[in-house]
């Protein structure tokens, strides 16, 4: 989505939440679901999205080369995952990951095998809960050489580790920044998230900033409100009649203490 879009929607007065069905499958039963649940599925239909998912753990043979990635979302946060060869960046991208590098490729259970090494060797999660990440976007380090500090040592940290799989090749460390790729720094600073949508409600503001799912919208007078563009899924969306510029649905404001975040 282009930056300096506006965005505006409500949701209707009396609408109803339903569930999105799985793998490309209705809902059976349009079970009504919460509206602070970002996957928008009933129990059954969770269940059967997972069946057979490799962020699951539920492959173990798939032919398909994985890499193995360092992820940064703001000081002190780096983690580890993995990612198809074929899909590139795609996962960082949608991860909302502020820099990252590869850290190895090769078969899915040798990446598996070095994800399990990192998190008993290096303390790494695999994984950040979104709340904490969008807290930390407003106070980032400026410049590209602070920010990819963190996964430069870890890298470094890793690829001596011993225990290291035979079938996984390390690879070199070289950082990608999506700053400027997300808008970053760009716009106003965001002073909370929306919580979740509520009938009859809705919201209107410019687009600053895309980062994962994340939509930054500034609205007017406080700066810009970060939506979790998963929250829209399962509910009738319409045009906002009565919205002025600003956040009618729920939010919850970033914790801040006098000397910045936290």
């Amino acid at each position: 989505m282009p930056r300096g879009k506006r965005v505006a929607f409500a949701v209707p007065q009396g609408g109803v939440r339903r569930c999105v069905g799985a793998r490309g499958h209705v809902c059976p039963v349009r079970a009504a679901v919460p509206g602070r649940s970002t996957g928008a599925r009933c129990e059954e239909c969770a269940r059967l999205d997972r069946a057979h998912s490799v962020a699951a753990d539920t492959i173990a043979d798939d032919p398909r080369p994985y890499r193995v990635y360092l992820a940064w979302f703001g000081p002190g946060m780096v983690k580890v995952g993995i990612t198809a060869v074929e899909r590139g960046p795609a996962r960082l991208l949608e991860q909302g990951a502020v820099c990252f590098s590869w850290l190895g490729t090769g078969p899915l259970m040798a990446a598996r095998r070095t994800e399990e090494l990192l998190r008993a060797a290096l303390r790494v999660p695999d994984r950040i809960p979104y709340a904490e990440k969008r807290a930390v976007r407003s106070a980032l380090p400026g410049t590209e050489a602070e920010r990819a500090a963190e996964v430069r040592e870890l890298h470094a940290r890793a690829v001596a580790l011993a225990g290291w799989p035979e079938s996984l090749r390390p690879e070199p460390c070289e950082v990608a920044d999506h700053v400027e790729v997300f808008g970053l720094g760009a716009g106003p600073e965001a002073f909370g998230e929306v919580t979740g949508l509520v009938p009859g409600k809705g919201v209107r503001g410019e687009l600053v900033a895309v980062a994962g799912p994340d939509l930054h919208l500034a609205v007017a007078g406080r700066g810009a409100v970060v939506l979790d563009t998963r929250l829209m899924t399962g509910w009738e969306l319409l045009p906002p009649e009565s919205v002025a510029v600003g956040c009618a649905f729920p939010v919850r404001e970033f914790r801040r203490e006098p000397d910045g975040l936290f």
